[in-house]
């Protein structure tokens, strides 16, 4: 059986909102309000869901960019929010990330060769300058850009050089596990192909495990091996890629699928379209937190919220119900009919 790299459980984190001359905390935004998830080594695990749902603090949480409120983040066997000081930054060293903005991502007054070896430097990866210079030609030529570029400024290249930059410093500290966060929602179509092509290349040439969080439904389909939805801070459905795109069984699955686009005019599929607005993760409404959009709500789910639990192996739903959803016709089969 494949390793389990990372395990996360019961991952929580609420902001506090304070107010009134005293700063008196006056309730708390629950960004991620309790999410499980499991990640094995060599794959993607795809988290989507809308703007606000809590995936980008998510990853946040596990590299400890924000420290988490409660919960585990386990990593290896190791407990990644235990850990401090020197046993902390040896660990940190195995974790990388690529941002969403290239644009704020790096630091304008510092060279790319300054980003490449600064971190090499930190973590102890390398013993000289002149191994440290080695190393960055190395990452720079692998992401598709030449030696030239290492002694440039940001502000010297497209969005898409920027990103592959990016994608070269996360490796300066040869890590194994890397977090996604949007890295081509800022880009054109035709640069996010040449990104996600350099992202799988890379995932096979260094055996790297990847959490790609998105909102882009296409391109986690592309991309992940497993995905993981979620809503207002928790999630609803985690099942391999083409459980959630061709049998899902969570409303709100469901409805993320049927709003995909369809590259064929001759071909139509039902719409399912949710009533009202995402609530506020300042108010979540009691029991299941999707109940005030979902069709299929009853009195039952106020009551109560549901837990994340297996209906087969692999395949986990948080939902009171059962339900017989008849899945939309998946962007890769509509290809092929095409």
């Amino acid at each position: 059986m494949t390793q389990t790299v990372l395990e996360i459980r019961g991952l929580k984190k609420w902001f506090p909102i304070t107010g009134g001359v005293l700063g008196r905390v006056r309730g708390y935004v629950r960004a991620v309000d309790g999410v499980d998830l499991e990640i094995k080594e060599g794959e993607t695990f795809g988290l989507v869901g809308e703007s606000g749902s809590g995936k980008t603090t998510v990853g946040r949480c596990i590299l400890r960019l924000i420290e988490p409120t409660a919960g585990e983040i386990i990593y290896r066997g190791q407990e990644v929010t235990r850990l401090k000081g020197e046993a902390f930054r040896r660990l940190r060293r195995r974790f990388g990330i690529v941002f969403q903005d290239p644009y704020a991502s790096l630091d304008p007054r510092q060279t790319i060769r300054g980003a490449l070896t600064e971190p090499m430097k930190y973590h102890k990866i390398v013993e000289s300058d002149d191994e440290a210079l080695e190393k960055a030609k190395e990452l720079i030529k692998r992401v598709g850009l030449n030696e030239d570029h290492l002694y440039r400024f940001p502000h010297e290249f497209s969005g898409g050089q920027r990103q592959r930059i990016a994608v070269a410093r996360a490796l300066t500290t040869d890590p194994d596990f890397i977090i996604l966060d949007e890295p081509t929602s800022f880009l054109d179509v035709s640069v996010q192909a040449q990104i996600l092509n350099l992202l799988s290349d890379l995932q096979k040439e260094f055996n790297l495990t990847y959490l790609f969080i998105s909102h882009n439904l296409s391109v986690i389909e592309h991309m992940s091996n497993r995905v993981g939805v979620m809503y207002l801070g928790a999630m609803m459905e985690a099942a391999e890629k083409e459980i959630i795109y061709r049998r899902p069984e969570h409303p709100y699955t469901h409805a993320l699928i049927s709003a995909l686009p369809i590259p064929n005019p001759a071909l139509t599929r039902e719409r399912v379209v949710l009533a009202g607005d995402i609530p506020s993760p300042v108010n979540i409404p009691s029991g299941c937190r999707f109940r005030t959009r979902c069709p299929y709500a009853t009195d039952y789910c106020k009551e109560k919220e549901p837990s994340l639990l297996a209906r087969q192996p692999g395949h986990l739903v948080s939902c009171h119900y059962e339900l017989k959803l008849s899945a939309p016709i998946p962007i890769a089969e509509i290809s092929r009919k095409a």
